[in-house]
């Protein structure tokens, strides 16, 4: 068995990933008393939770991997593990090339991960489970953990909207929900830890679907207010959300539910109509305009960031320009850009990667350009005015000053007593950074 009783996890991706190590952790606390490491070194267990998004993700595990054999050597009872999205997409190929992985396991089998690394001691033969479960991932799972006053709660795992970009339909599986008790008692859970913020996560968040006592369906904007109810969470946040999901009454909820946090992250991936087309995301750059303007009619002054793919097959300067026209019209607070690269096994790899790849860090480079500029006007505006703060913890480079989160999602970091962390606090914007503000408090909230 284990002598040093460590695990490593190495996470790559999304933040539905990193809850997803956060549960692994705990699992393997709980079933082998495996405690947290930072360093791979001396490891009894290490765990890489991968992500199929990035380009040529695959090769970056392997190439990873080829590093952790190295460890393996010096220490031949070293675990090596590989959960996550590349673990589902490349399953046995992953023990054929790296035979000296013991245990490979999909994002919907995590919970199995006590009995797969039993299964490997008892047997000395590596374990694979990739398999769909559903929701019998979220009742296997510990009780929710809290290291603060803010936390994730996943409320639906994978998608069935098979963009032709992306791979997680193939590697997290179809949608589905977890019923809205199940999400109540986590919340709950979590307030008694001392969280005030919560996290809704979901690959397509406002697509969660759920049934009430009387048996009658529900909706996201149910689960919203549900949540809401609950007196000791103050701020709600979600993501990721998918346009076609975004219902009159989840913008609706915007206006009326005061403890939803005025910032969304809503994904366009483009603003040409024919790009769209192509990707398959189902709605027109027009009906994605109009969701933004309903949504800040709702709630006024509404932070809107987005995600964009540049560089798609197919796309022309025309489409590109579209693109920007789409940034310049609605003014985003901050952007994830990415240059187009072909996933295995998705649709548009079948596709001639028409755009070459100057092409398309030039156009990468002028789309963040442009989103920068307005997300620092942004910025700049908010110098002078007094915001509410949830102070989580310590800034990174000054160590004895505080930062904190507006209800926009900027980092705000500020001088301050620790015993304010994990409470509100009214801030005053004093000057603005490249990715944060500073400020001063003027008053506890």
């Amino acid at each position: 068995m284990f002598v040093k009783k460590t695990v490593y996890i190495r996470t790559f991706g999304c933040q539905m990933n990193e809850y997803d190590s956060g549960k692994m952790a705990d699992l393997l606390q709980a079933s082998h008393g495996l405690e947290s490491t930072q360093s791979p070194e001396g490891a009894d267990v290490i765990v890489l939770n991968t992500c199929s998004v990035r380009e040529k993700a695959q090769e970056k595990v392997f190439s990873d991997l080829g590093r952790l054999s190295e460890l393996k050597v010096l220490n031949p009872n070293l675990i090596i593990a590989v959960g996550g999205c590349v673990a589902s997409q490349e399953g046995s190929v992953i023990l054929e090339r790296a035979p000296y992985v013991d245990v490979v396991f999909g994002p919907q089998t995590l919970h199995r991960l006590p009995e797969l690394l039993n299964q490997r001691l008892q047997t000395g033969l590596p374990q694979l489970d990739i398999s769909f479960p559903e929701i019998e991932k979220f009742d296997a799972l510990p009780p929710a953990r809290a290291e603060g006053p803010t936390a994730y709660v996943s409320i639906m795992e994978g998608c069935s909207k098979y963009c032709t970009f992306c791979v997680v339909p193939y590697t997290r599986g179809e949608e589905f929900s977890r019923p809205l008790s199940d999400v109540l008692r986590e919340v709950e859970e979590l307030t008694r830890k001392g969280v005030r913020e919560i996290m809704l996560l979901g690959q397509n968040v406002n697509a969660w679907q759920g049934t009430l006592d009387d048996g009658s369906d529900t909706d996201f904007a149910t689960l919203l207010e549900a949540v809401s109810e609950i007196s000791a969470i103050e701020r709600i946040r979600y993501t990721t959300s998918h346009p076609l999901e975004f219902t009159q009454r989840l913008i609706d909820a915007h206006g009326y539910l005061p403890k939803l946090a005025g910032q969304v992250h809503l994904p366009v991936q483009s603003g040409s109509d024919p790009i769209l087309g192509a990707m398959k995301r189902g709605y027109t750059a027009l009906e994605y305009k109009s969701i933004i303007r309903r949504l800040r009619e709702a709630r006024p002054g509404l932070s809107i960031s987005s995600d964009f793919i540049v560089g798609f097959p197919g796309e022309t300067e025309a489409d590109f320009a579209a693109t920007l026209k789409l940034i310049d019209d609605i003014g985003f607070d901050g952007c994830y850009g990415f240059t187009y690269s072909p996933r295995p096994g998705t649709p548009a790899a079948n596709l001639k990667d028409s755009v070459d790849e100057i092409t398309k860090l030039s156009r990468l480079k002028r789309l963040l350009e442009k989103t920068d500029a307005q997300a620092a006007a942004i910025s700049q505006s908010l110098v002078g005015s007094r915001q509410r703060v949830l102070v989580d913890g310590h800034a990174k480079r000054e160590r004895h000053e505080l930062r904190g989160r507006l209800d926009n999602a900027r980092v705000v970091n500020f001088p301050g007593d620790a015993r304010l962390i994990g409470q509100f606090a009214n801030v005053l914007i004093t000057e603005t950074a490249r990715y944060s503000l500073r400020g001063e408090v003027v008053t506890l909230s």
